[in-house]
């Protein structure tokens, strides 16, 4: 049976999907998945998957895709960065029997994504795009879709999308923000570009950027004419978004921790996922902002939802009438509700400093250390030091290692040579001697060929052969290789 293509993909493999939850890093998993689409989400995407890793892993092709069959999850994008047609191709068609479509990250504006050379940075790259487009819209049993940033200039925008397009992309989600746009640089997103783009293609166009609600969405597809409206930070504040809801945060979180019981995922995704939920909570009870970011286990982190819970239902009984919402909240704070990010000058002015006349972000200010050192430590070290009191950062009270004679890494503490593994390793291959201390027997291993060499031959104390010299350089050359890999 041919592929289905472009519109007739959208209405019948996608079901005229409107509601779409955004591939999100560690975030758009199967369990927050399935809650998202309880609560009126028609599509989701997995979260963005290395296509190089996804083909050499069998563990990172299980625990992002090849894990429990789950019926409910469809209609499902698989997202793949990567900046090689093959690999592309290659990690696309081992997951191809586990989607409806694969998505080529051409969005993310991350600086890990700058340096892996890929997402929002092959934009200028067209060539290499066409000819992994193509390459998989030939491969492939499934349709290939692209996310994309916009050019700041409208003109190069559609013809980008255009070039896409003609490749073989079946689908394109379009991002209303440059690849500069990120973070508290974001800035609203533009959809006069995501209008052009879908007036100037035949294929399905979805919006993204500036959804906070179901207004929003509803306004982006009457103002730009768009297939559907994608969300990633709206959704994960308020998974009931679709459905035109703000509910109780309690409520959402209880639901997704019950299916994490049964789809389990790394305590990382689920902290993330609370720390979204409760994002206003946490502003008002720091100390459980703590005990959340320190908890190991899932069943903490369901005592620290409980406590919160608990405590809101406290504040609630308490209420005065006609109380309103404090910061400026459309909602209480124990409510699902959009988080607007501050622009660089609220986030200068957040942090007691000084924003510049061309709203560059100015620098947090940093706190003394608890002990009341005049040593500054940084929010990452704040955040370490909460999690263990004890820690030190004192540059002097670090421990110090013995250095390797040769190069100068810390040295094996058990080696025979007084070396790093990898100069002993050369050393004892060298010398065809034995480092106990770092499991390096070549010696131990020529002189066991050896033996079973005259144990062969039925020699009675026999003398070295050439032969045999050749079968113990043999030996300790694959152990040699053994020890590389």
């Amino acid at each position: 049976m041919p592929k289905l293509r472009g519109e007739a993909f959208w209405r019948e493999t996608l079901r005229s999907a409107h509601y779409v939850v955004a591939p999100m890093v560690d975030q758009s998993e199967l369990a927050w998945r399935l809650l998202s689409r309880r609560h009126g989400a028609q599509l989701c995407y997995t979260p963005m998957l290395h296509a190089q890793v996804f083909l050499r892993d069998a563990n990172y092709r299980r625990e992002n895709l090849y894990g429990e069959a789950c019926p409910e999850d469809r209609p499902l994008i698989v997202q793949f960065c990567a900046n090689d047609p093959e690999v592309f191709v290659q990690a696309a068609l081992l997951a191809q029997d586990y989607c409806d479509a694969i998505d080529l990250n051409l969005g993310c504006p991350q600086m890990i994504a700058k340096r892996g050379h890929y997402g929002a940075f092959l934009q200028e790259e067209w060539d290499l795009l066409q000819r992994m487009i193509l390459l998989a819209n030939e491969k492939l049993s499934v349709p290939i879709t692209c996310k994309i940033r916009v050019f700041p200039e409208i003109d190069k925008t559609v013809k980008y999308a255009q070039m896409l397009e003609k490749a073989g992309c079946q689908l394109l989600t379009v991002h209303g923000r440059t690849k500069e746009q990120k973070g508290p640089l974001a800035g609203v997103a533009s959809w006069e570009h995501i209008q052009a783009v879908r007036k100037a293609v035949s294929i399905p166009v979805f919006a993204n950027g500036n959804i906070q609600c179901l207004s929003d969405v509803e306004e982006c597809i009457r103002k730009t004419g768009v297939h559907g409206v994608m969300t990633a930070e709206g959704n994960l504040h308020n998974p009931a978004l679709f459905e035109g809801r703000n509910p109780l945060v309690w409520e959402m979180a209880e639901e997704y921790l019950e299916i994490v019981q049964k789809y389990p995922c790394p305590l990382s995704y689920v902290r993330a996922h609370l720390f979204k939920l409760w994002h206003h909570t946490l502003q008002v009870y720091q100390q459980l902002r703590e005990e959340l970011a320190k908890v190991k286990t899932l069943e903490g982190i369901v005592d620290v939802n409980r406590e919160l819970k608990l405590r809101c239902q406290e504040e609630i009984a308490n209420q005065k009438e006609g109380e309103k919402p404090k910061e400026g909240l459309p909602f209480f704070h124990w409510i699902c509700q959009p988080y607007i990010r501050p622009g660089p000058k609220e986030r200068c002015k957040e942090n007691g400093t000084r924003g510049t006349e061309k709203g560059v972000r100015g620098k947090r200010a940093l706190e003394e250390d608890e002990d009341g050192n005049s040593e500054l430590l940084s929010k990452n070290k704040q955040k370490k030091k909460l999690r263990n009191p004890n820690k030190s950062f004192d540059p002097s009270l670090k421990p110090k290692y013995a250095k390797c004679d040769q190069c100068g890494n810390p040295k094996g503490n058990k080696c025979v040579f007084n070396m790093c593994r990898g100069c002993c390793k050369k050393r004892a291959f060298k010398e065809t001697a034995d480092c106990p201390g770092h499991g390096l027997l070549f010696k131990t291993k020529y002189e066991k060929s050896l033996l079973w060499q005259s144990s062969q031959t039925g020699i009675q104390n026999p003398e070295i052969s050439q032969r045999d010299v050749d079968f113990g350089e043999t030996a300790v050359l694959k152990e040699a290789d053994d020890t590389a890999s």
